[in-house]
């Protein structure tokens, strides 16, 4: 993938300055890694008169694959042959557009210290890209780039020059002029930010709702008023029709707040919140993923196994906080977790990211030496769908074989249930449940749990505690005394025979 910039000077404007700009030396040849390649920045040609800074980005085909979308570009799950070949290591796409904005940061935004007069003047400038798809052909090039004050040249790119009868394939090779000082280099660069994606009509990674913040960031200044926004607009965030209305809406208030010479703040004014006081209850899940999590903080867990984690919620804010390092889900129901990879986006989401989860197939009835080491355990709506008599078992894999430093166990308070306008007496919450117990049931059995494991708990509240029948979940916070630590590092290892026999308790 291939890209270069050219700008003329003069000895008081040297065309070199562009260095300065782009912040990236005339003199030297500089590679930046990126999550699918190497990108090269270097200067063919750099004097006073005449200077072209050139952008080559080699693709990893096998990196693209494994941070990518895990399919070949036509979509189809099975085509593992096209995902290596294919065109992406040649063709202009979303690739090269977040290359330039990772390498040409600075200059995109219209920063340089070094020469801050310079980034707000417009600039002669050539822009030269050979091979670019182009879903529209050279009419809808044309269509994107004049009105942005782009001269531009268009070459189709014949399938096969031996055999001209076969016609033009859908790549062009592509020239911007702006010869006349009409852009600075910053609005050239966010042009081919936002529109070498468009014409690829294609992105190699999942669009997220932020999407449309770097659409509308990019676009500033240009993209309210395009004849081809809405094109533009649904290509760049890859048809995603919620996300396509939600960027038309906002720079539909763009052009309004432009037209009017007043702040988007001041148009967007239909609702004013100091008057709307309506509070919206939070949901009872969200009130129990706050608590899960406060106590976790409170307790300094940094390595946390979310035991029957079902699909990923827990998982998922647990991500969201940098204090847990390292996060297991574990569930016997490989569907779930199915649906959990899907919900945190495992496929797609970053090395550093990836290395903090952990999915894991398992069963809570049995002993799993995975599941050693951690600080702490939560089990949370978990206990409820396990059969009473099986209850020993999932106690003990927890209690007395991975042995976490705190395990915070929430289930419902079946007194609250009275409260459930929906809920017919004597129904559980949910079909699965094998039980639900009240306040003293549940203290007593993690008072019991506590003792013969040598943990201390304490119980906490879930949600609005009635004066009269209690918090809609109850949560039991274990913490392992000191007592029990140090016994447990003077304690000789356990003979195979021990270790047997507590299998065999266990099962």
């Amino acid at each position: 993938m291939f890209l270069t910039i050219s700008t003329t000077g003069v000895p008081e404007r040297p065309a070199t300055d562009l260095g300065f700009l782009l912040h990236k030396h005339p003199g030297r040849t500089q590679a930046f890694s990126t999550s699918h390649g190497t990108a090269h920045v270097f200067y063919p040609e750099a004097s006073e008169e005449r200077c072209t800074a050139a952008l080559l980005l080699e693709v990893d085909p096998v990196a693209l694959v494994r941070r990518g979308k895990g399919r070949g570009r036509g979509g189809a799950p099975d085509a593992a042959l096209a995902q290596y070949v294919n065109d992406r290591p040649y063709a202009a796409s979303s690739l090269l557009a977040v290359a330039l904005s990772a390498v040409f940061s600075s200059a995109m935004r219209g920063v340089c210290t070094a020469r801050p007069e310079r980034a707000a003047q417009p600039l002669p400038l050539r822009v030269e890209v050979p091979a670019l798809p182009a879903r529209g052909g050279a009419e809808l090039v044309r269509a994107l780039f004049e009105p942005l004050g782009w001269t531009v040249e268009v070459t189709p790119v014949p399938l096969d020059e031996r055999f001209p009868e076969w016609g033009d394939s859908r790549y062009v090779g592509l020239v911007l002029d702006a010869p006349d000082g009409r852009l600075t280099l910053g609005e050239a660069l966010r042009h081919l930010y936002v529109l070498l994606p468009v014409l690829d009509d294609a992105k190699h990674y999942w669009v997220s709702p932020d999407e449309v913040d770097k659409l509308l960031r990019a676009g500033e200044g240009w993209l309210a008023d395009h004849p081809e926004q809405h094109v533009i607009t649904s290509r760049y965030l890859a048809r995603r029709w919620s996300l396509t209305r939600e960027a038309r809406e906002r720079l539909e208030l763009v052009r309004l707040a432009d037209a009017d010479d007043t702040d988007v703040e001041e148009i967007d004014n239909a609702v004013d919140e100091r008057s709307d006081t309506e509070e919206k209850p939070v949901p009872l899940a969200v009130r129990r993923r706050e608590a899960i999590l406060a106590s976790l903080t409170a307790a300094g867990a940094a390595r946390v196994l979310d035991l029957g984690c079902g699909q990923g919620q827990l998982v998922q804010a647990l991500l969201k906080d940098t204090r847990f390092t390292e996060i297991v889900g574990v569930d016997v129901s490989m569907r779930a977790l199915t649906v959990a990879s899907r919900r945190l986006g495992l496929d797609r989401m970053g090395e550093r990211q990836a290395e903090r989860v952990k999915l894991l197939q398992g069963s809570l009835a049995y002993t799993d030496k995975r599941l050693k080491g951690y600080d702490a355990a939560v089990l949370s709506e978990v206990i409820e769908h396990v059969d009473v008599e099986r209850l020993p078992a999932l106690e003990y894999a927890v209690f007395g074989s991975a042995r976490p430093r705190t395990v915070l166990v929430t289930t419902p308070n079946v007194e609250y249930n009275v409260r459930w306008e929906t809920l017919p007496a004597g129904h559980t919450r949910h079909g699965d449940h094998r039980f639900e117990w009240t306040r003293e049931e549940f203290g007593v059995w993690a008072h019991e749990v506590a003792q013969r494991h040598g943990y201390g708990v304490e119980f906490i509240p879930v949600g609005d505690d009635d004066p009269e029948v209690g918090p809609p979940t109850q949560m039991a916070a274990f913490t392992r005394t000191e007592q029990t630590e140090q016994t447990e590092q003077t304690r000789p290892a356990a003979t195979t025979t021990e270790k047997n026999t507590k299998g065999v308790r266990a099962a």
